[in-house]
């Protein structure tokens, strides 16, 4: 049976006559990385400002953990940790001095909890450091082992690459999936870049003006965007034929204008071309391709 940790239904969020967010209906489940994936004011951070309490939606539900009514939604948002845009730091304060005011501030009692996530995103050495002295990549992870504190049961995350180097990058991708993996925690992080978040996420939510355009795991998206070995020819009976008795080919799709394309053994073009030729079928049309994920993201939400 599914486990919900968050469900919508109808949730809209409306600033006069705008539209922020339009009925956005959404599960997430136990354990898995969703991906919020849009263009820069899709709607990514009111959503989750909605979700984490910093905000009201204008209509629609919401139940977290499996509760709705207004203070029972509230007492459940102490199983959540949020970064959402940029961190509330204290210039002035150390790392650790930042950590351990935030720890006071929710009640959190365990201080070794400070020291354990500082090292955990990479900010052991420098918790003594100033946070103004902290590039924009150290703000990012301070806010990140911040939003730890708490031991969420859903962690909410706005651009948590945002500002990172290449390795900063890897080191925070990797701590996502240990925590999804480790501690079978929910996870959801936006961004308008489709081919990171490839890198991370289980799930995706693709949302534009407000909507949500598509829903989909990684099996489906990378099915979405499979490279393929189209044939065109007179015959594409024959060639289906000859293609499974002289090649072993049977992953492939007869397309409406009686093109065949393959999605294995794609890349053994001479030797399919030959094999054609030997059957007396003569190729029409020969192309590679598939959909990149930046055009896949692009024709889901009507771009060019």
């Amino acid at each position: 049976m599914k486990q919900y940790v968050l469900q919508t239904k109808h949730l809209t969020k409306k600033f006069k006559e705008f539209h922020a967010l339009l009925d956005v209906s959404l599960e997430l489940e136990k354990g898995k990385i969703y991906g919020l994936i849009g263009k820069n004011g899709a709607g990514k951070t009111t959503l989750m400002r909605i979700i984490s309490g910093l905000s009201e939606a204008s209509s629609g539900e919401i139940a977290l953990f499996g509760k709705s009514d207004k203070k029972r939604y509230e007492k459940e948002l102490k199983r959540i940790g949020t970064l959402i845009e940029y961190p509330t730091l204290n210039g002035g304060m150390t790392a650790k001095e930042n950590m351990r005011l935030h720890r006071i501030i929710r009640g959190i009692p365990n201080e070794e909890r400070e020291e354990e996530l500082l090292e955990l995103v990479g900010l052991g050495e420098v918790g003594n450091k100033l946070v103004k002295d902290f590039s924009l990549g150290m703000h990012q992870r301070l806010g990140i082992a911040i939003a730890l504190l708490p031991s969420p049961e859903l962690l909410i995350l706005d651009e948590p690459v945002n500002g990172l180097d290449p390795v900063g990058v890897v080191e925070i991708r990797t701590l996502i999936r240990q925590l999804c993996e480790q501690r079978n925690m929910t996870i959801l992080i936006s961004s308008h870049n489709l081919p990171e978040l490839y890198q991370t996420a289980t799930d995706y939510i693709i949302i534009d003006q407000g909507m949500v355009k598509k829903t989909l795991t990684l099996e489906q998206l990378e099915q979405e965007c499979e490279q393929y070995l189209e044939l065109g020819c007179d015959e594409s009976e024959h060639l289906v034929e000859v293609l499974e008795r002289r090649l072993g080919i049977h992953h492939y799709k007869v397309m409406p204008d009686q093109k065949v394309r393959l999605y294995e053994k794609k890349e053994e073009v001479r030797k399919i071309v030959s094999t054609m030729i030997e059957e007396g079928i003569l190729p029409t049309h020969i192309y590679t391709a598939g959909e990149s994920l930046e055009n896949y993201f692009l024709s889901v939400i009507g771009g060019e």
